[in-house]
């Protein structure tokens, strides 16, 4: 079940991955590098595994949406630091 849930969460990242490379082809507006991918699958890649990890380690809906929302909020501010730099960060190449 374990090899399961981890496969479904590395094709949903892949899936998602995939986004930004068919966009590439049809216009200049998307361009990302490698290591752009390989960041954001990273990044997807650990908060997938941290929901799985919420969803079996915890009973309680109540809990599950309270750490549940605390990772998604975590991955978005820092998706939105690499993306454009809104605290200004050295990770965002300010």
């Amino acid at each position: 079940m374990k090899t399961n849930r981890l496969l479904i969460i590395v094709l949903i990242v892949g899936a998602l991955l995939l986004i930004p490379f068919i966009a590439m082809q049809f216009t200049n507006e998307v361009v990302w590098t490698a290591s752009d991918f390989i960041i954001m699958g990273i990044l997807l890649l650990v908060t997938g595994l941290g929901i799985d990890l919420v969803l079996r380690k915890f009973s309680s809906t109540r809990n599950r949406l309270i750490i549940g929302g605390i990772i998604l909020a975590v991955f978005f501010v820092i998706w939105a630091e690499l993306a454009v730099g809104i605290f200004g960060s050295p990770f965002a190449g300010s």
